[in-house]
């Protein structure tokens, strides 16, 4: 049957070195804060007062400019600014004459903004690796003619016969045609050891098919299916907000009104102005604004790097209170390593079955294969000549017969 190939290049992932390039120059603003907070530590140890306000009254003036417009863009669009404390305890600070800590005010907000921004973009870093793993073609088998013609994966249709080659990555759900498919389905299902599979049996969109072609039929369209179910699942969990987030956008607002009302008590009763600037430089909310989010969506992005979808921004606050967990899933949640454990003959002895065994998967590359070599080595038994090796359908010979385990555990 005649075949078209397609390329598609890789791309290079960035190295640290270009990631942090691009996160400074992303934040020149926090550069400038930065550079205006050193100068003024400067000035401020050798006294010289008049540049020092020189100092802050640029850094501040701008950064207090900006924060304001950004400001007034999250009330058009219906959405308190929130760093409005911060905004007038900066305001403070240069009436009282307390230019350092007006420019330590200035950093927690824009360093505060670009560890966000970090956090942001990790996140949804993760998700464009997992949607650079989505399938973008398909290879369809004409009903009539029989020939194999590439089209996208939109454009699949449920029946359509489908040619799944070689490390191709299956685009939709379906039916197996073929008598045998060996599938990697660690992507979808965290499992490392590529699985077997069967005329009739389902497969997933998603998963990676082994080093033999096959043909399947197509059971589900490109958008129902579960590779797409799974990159629809991420991305509203990227969206979504832990109660955390939500409990800190909620009461920022009264926790901003209270601080002024503590702030104008203490000038009241103190009837010294800086102490109205102490209380809102200390009650400044940038930590309470910022951590909430940074964290979830930091466990979201570690979660991401391991392969384990969150559904829902809570249920990271839900495992902080959770002190033992039970799980039913062997091989997943272990290191995926085979190891013969028992072995159960039929007309020979163990040690021979385990014998002719090693002597066959010693010319296989199945992950199963190794194992079974290594067991026999270990009892060191003397291996067979083979005169020749031919590995159909890539499934390890005594399958049936040696049970392999993964950590421990016994597997059938």
């Amino acid at each position: 049957m005649p075949t078209q190939t397609i390329a598609s290049p890789t791309r290079e992932a960035p190295s640290s070195t270009s990631r942090a390039v691009e996160f400074l120059r992303r934040r020149k603003f926090m550069i400038f804060v930065i550079i205006g907070l050193t100068a003024g530590l400067v000035l401020w140890a050798t006294g010289q007062t008049t540049a020092l306000a020189v100092t802050a009254y640029l850094v501040l003036g701008i950064v207090i400019v900006v924060t304001a417009i950004d400001m007034v863009r999250d009330l058009m669009r219906g959405h308190w600014g929130l760093d409005i404390l911060a905004v007038i305890a900066m305001i403070a600070t240069l009436a009282v004459q307390e230019y350092v800590a007006g420019l330590i005010i200035a950093l927690m907000l824009t360093g505060g903004e670009a560890l966000e921004d970090l956090a942001a973009r990790r996140a949804s870093r993760e998700l464009d690796q997992l949607m650079s793993r989505a399938p973008a073609f398909a290879q369809r088998i004409h009903p009539s003619t029989g020939e194999v013609e590439s089209i996208t994966i939109d454009e699949v249709q449920v029946g359509d016969e489908l040619l799944v080659r070689s490390s191709e990555i299956l685009p939709v759900d379906g039916e197996l045609l073929s008598e045998h498919a060996t599938i990697d389905e660690s992507s979808v299902t965290g499992e490392p050891i590529p699985v077997s599979y069967g005329a009739g049996d389902h497969v997933l969109s998603g998963t990676v098919n082994g080093t033999a072609s096959f043909t399947m039929r197509a059971q589900k369209m490109a958008a129902d299916s579960n590779y797409a179910s799974i990159v629809r699942l991420v991305e509203r969990a990227v969206e979504s907000h832990a109660p955390m987030v939500r409990l800190a956008d909620r009461y920022a607002v009264p926790f901003t009104v209270v601080a002024l009302l503590i702030a104008g008590f203490a000038w009241f009763l103190s009837g010294d102005p800086v102490r109205f600037a102490e209380v809102l430089v200390v009650a400044t909310p940038c930590p309470l604004l910022i951590a909430a989010p940074v964290a979830f969506m930091g466990g979201m992005s570690s979660a991401a790097r391991l392969n384990v979808i969150i559904k829902d921004g809570g249920v990271l606050e839900m495992l902080a209170r959770v002190r033992s967990a039970a799980f039913d899933k062997t091989g997943t949640l272990t290191q995926g390593k085979a190891d013969v454990v028992v072995i159960h003959p039929a007309s020979r002895s163990s040690s021979e079955t385990l014998q002719l065994a090693a002597a066959a998967e010693q010319y296989s590359v199945h992950v199963f294969a190794d194992p079974i070599v290594a067991a026999a080595r270990a009892q060191q038994l003397e291996l067979p000549d083979v005169t020749n090796a031919d590995e159909v359908g890539a499934c390890p010979l005594f399958v049936d017969t040696l049970i392999p385990a993964f950590a421990g555990e016994a597997r059938s």
